[in-house]
């Protein structure tokens, strides 16, 4: 344990303390700052530079520069030696700054004559506030503990700042959490939301940063540490047998809790001045200023159980819970770093939308979203720390952008893109009941997607046919252990009865990949899109998808039963799978069970390779949907969950209409029903096109239904055909330009 003496950093702190104890604004309060740190550590400025906007620093405080350039000197991140330590968040130490790289002279600051500089960032949990710099004339590099005392002064500038004790005029004075803010993340489910934050873990607050007395906070963390392993022993305790992967991170996180280091740099912050829950946040903000550098996923991971830790023994020692009193919203939009699919479920259809700092377009949280319809927003980074219980929250699930505290006229365009909407889904309301007979004649069947209970109700308010895609992986993926047979029939039975005699399509178990149990051994694999997952998963443990089978064959009950198994790859696979059906109905059979009326085996046909299966395959298939999300990243080599390249293949690219067309044709051959399930299905522009080039069946989420059938119902398939041949024969490299040009000109 450290020495605990009246360090130089504890006088300073104490000092620090006391004048932010003093009445005053908060440009008071940030001069007398700067005259204290310069005073205190002998140098001859000290400068606090803080963020007026996410990209401009500006110069609020300092002593010893010239005092006209307050609030008149900015940088940008990244410029000059200020904005290299804003940019990297770490500190630049040398004693000839007009040597450095990247050093920018200001002449307005006066500050030529200073050769030795020091600059560390002001941050909070990654979150860059601002810059603490000195400088002094004598060309020197400052010691290691003046580096550290600094970073310590910075520590709790940041607090200060967080709670508000700096507010002033000007941009960079204005209350944290208080400015509008603007953040993009991916779309995991389209559509918009209005509504207030709703955190699922509410951020802890440290309103005491400096203490008096180190013995007692040593105590306090002594204490907090010795609760936070016990906790993490009755976790391990508990965390089911066989579940490697849970125990894996568990074991990390006793590995920390244990760990010497972790709680020698805690118990040094405190000898110098700091409370025991502001030297654990010191530690958490350095370890998420790592996360963010370090190129190692393993690495990455291994951050952010310590940060998670952290957080763990900041409750412990602040005694803020999750249960923080704050009442939940009417219109709750919840904010997450991440969530599962079962604590997703418990909030339910409560929720207007939700917003993820991690995340993934194909997580079990956006599964369940889109079983939901709730719009949901990944990616957005630093929503956790932005973001305060109640604050007015914008979710743009169509372009992917958050905004937070939004200006008034942001808020008022808002208002009416969904006024539109609602007006639309008045609008397609009133065709909910009609078929989507196009112009020209043609009827295309539109039925939902789905995943639980909770969805049935909207294969009546949404008019779809039927449910073309019941996705059975939910109700593995919110359950701790196997679901027992019993319970699947009772599920599937009761999807049944809501249907009401619409055709349900059942997919067996889709999992692997970014779907994995919590109770199934994950495989380490270097690409697991392309890895053990969904039908190899099923042909290779057969107790599992006979289990399964069985469950849906006593659910129909004398009903029709049709189900489907994804990402066939090859016909020995659907052959053998189809097998299992068959031999489990003859099982039944011989116990004396009711065996369903009909049966439909399909496949989902989501690998390029079907396209060009031999012809057995589509004869000996009931049917066939194609699985538009994966066979597209497949065909382009375009991995859905990677921004870089999401986005760059178009869905309408003649290379994959004619994929397309090729399957459609060759199901027209042996008569094969076909239909294409998928997030583009959905989309009226490219479920026209689907149409037009022969598609009859489309299977989408129940919001997009109305739509698709107003697009088309007013259109004609013989003209969009001849518009799309037109654009495939000059050479065009997606039909899209030319489609939508046509839909301009007809007014749409």
């Amino acid at each position: 344990m450290p020495e605990q003496t009246d360090s130089a950093s504890r006088r300073l702190l104490g000092r620090l303390r006391d004048t932010l104890a003093e009445p005053g604004a908060g440009q008071e309060r940030l001069d007398r700052i700067t005259h204290i740190i310069a005073e205190q550590m002998g140098t001859d400025v000290c400068s606090i530079y803080l963020f007026r906007d996410p990209d401009t620093l500006e110069l609020c405080a300092t002593e010893g520069l010239k005092p006209e350039a307050v609030h008149q000197t900015r940088l940008r991140v990244g410029e000059g030696l200020v904005g290299r330590v804003a940019k990297t968040a770490r500190p630049i130490n040398t004693g000839n700054a007009p040597q450095e790289r990247g050093f920018r002279y200001m002449p307005e600051t006066g500050e030529e004559v200073f050769s030795s500089f020091l600059g560390v960032p002001v941050q909070r949990l990654g979150v860059r506030l601002g810059v603490l710099v000195v400088q002094s004339k004598e060309g020197r590099q400052y010691s290691d503990d003046e580096v550290y005392a600094l970073e310590v002064v910075a520590m709790v500038l940041a607090e200060m700042t967080e709670l508000g004790a700096f507010i002033g005029e000007g941009e960079a004075l204005t209350a944290l959490h208080s400015r509008p803010a603007m953040l993009r993340g991916t779309v995991a489910q389209e559509g918009v939301a209005m509504g207030h934050a709703w955190l699922h873990e509410p951020r802890v607050v440290v309103t005491q940063p400096i203490a008096d007395d180190p013995a007692t906070e040593m105590a306090r963390l002594n204490e907090a540490v010795d609760k936070l392993r016990i906790t993490v022993d009755e976790m391990l305790n508990a965390a089911p047998d066989g579940d490697n992967e849970q125990l894996q991170v568990l074991e990390a996180y006793r590995m920390f809790a244990n760990s010497r280091g972790w709680k020698r740099r805690m118990e040094e912050d405190i000898a110098r001045g700091l409370s025991a829950e502001a030297a654990v946040e010191k530690e958490q903000s350095a370890a998420r200023a790592r996360m963010q550098t370090v190129p190692d996923p393993y690495l990455r991971e291994r951050l952010h159980d310590l940060d998670d830790l952290s957080n763990r023994l900041l409750r412990i020692l602040t005694g803020q819970g999750e249960r923080t009193g704050a009442e939940r919203p009417a219109d709750p939009i919840l904010i997450a770093r991440n969530i599962g699919p079962g604590e997703l479920l418990d909030y339910g259809r409560s929720l207007r939308g939700i917003v993820l700092e991690e995340g993934a377009v194909g997580s079990h949280a956006a599964i369940v979203a889109r079983a939901l319809a709730i719009p949901l927003i990944v990616h957005a980074g630093r929503i956790t720390t932005e973001a305060l219980n109640g604050d007015p929250v914008l979710v743009d699930g169509e372009q992917g952008i958050v905004h937070l505290r939004p200006e008034e006229t942001v808020a008022s365009a808002f208002r009416d893109k969904m006024a539109m909407q609602a007006k639309a889904v008045k609008r397609y309301a009133a065709i909910r009941n009609e078929p989507a007979l196009t112009l020209c004649g043609t009827r295309v069947a539109l039925t939902m997607n789905a995943g639980l209970m909770a969805d049935l109700p909207s294969l009546e308010s949404s008019g779809a046919e039927g449910v073309g895609l019941f996705r059975t992986e939910l109700q593995f993926l919110v359950r701790t252990k196997v679901p027992r047979r019993s319970e699947l029939a009772q599920l599937y039975a009761r999807v049944i009865d809501a249907a009401q005699g619409k055709r349900v399509v059942f997919r067996t178990l889709d999992i692997g990949s970014d779907k994995v149990l919590p109770y199934m051994k994950r495989r380490e694999e270097p690409n697991p899109a392309l890895g053990w997952r969904a039908i190899r998963v099923g042909l290779d443990r057969p107790g599992v998808m006979r289990m399964q089978i069985q469950a849906l064959i006593r659910a129909a009950n004398g009903r029709p039963l049709t189900l489907m198994f994804p990402f066939v790859a090859q016909l020995d696979e659907f052959r053998t799978a189809r097998e299992h059906v068959l031999g489990e109905l003859e099982r039944e059979e011989r116990l004396g069970r009711v065996l369903p009326e009909k049966v439909e085996i399909g496949a989902m046909l989501e690998t390029p390779s079907m396209a060009f299966a031999p012809r057995q395959f589509y004869e000996e298939a009931d049917f066939i949907s194609i699985g538009g999300n994966d066979l597209k990243q497949f065909f382009f080599a375009a991995d859905r969950e990677n921004e870089h390249v999401r986005r760059r293949y178009d869905t309408l690219n003649v290379s994959f209409l004619t994929l397309l067309e090729q399957i459609v044709k060759r199901c027209e051959d042996t008569g094969t029903p076909l239909s294409f399930c998928g997030e583009d299905a959905g989309r009226p522009v490219e479920a026209l096109c689907f149409a037009a080039i022969g598609l009859r069946a489309l299977s989408m989420r129940p919001a997009s239904i109305g739509p698709v059938k107003n697009m088309l119902r007013k259109s004609d398939l013989t003209e969009a055909r001849a518009v799309i041949d037109a654009a495939r024969a000059s050479g065009a490299q997606s039909v899209r330009p030319a489609v939508m040009d046509w839909l301009r000109r007809r007014g749409e």
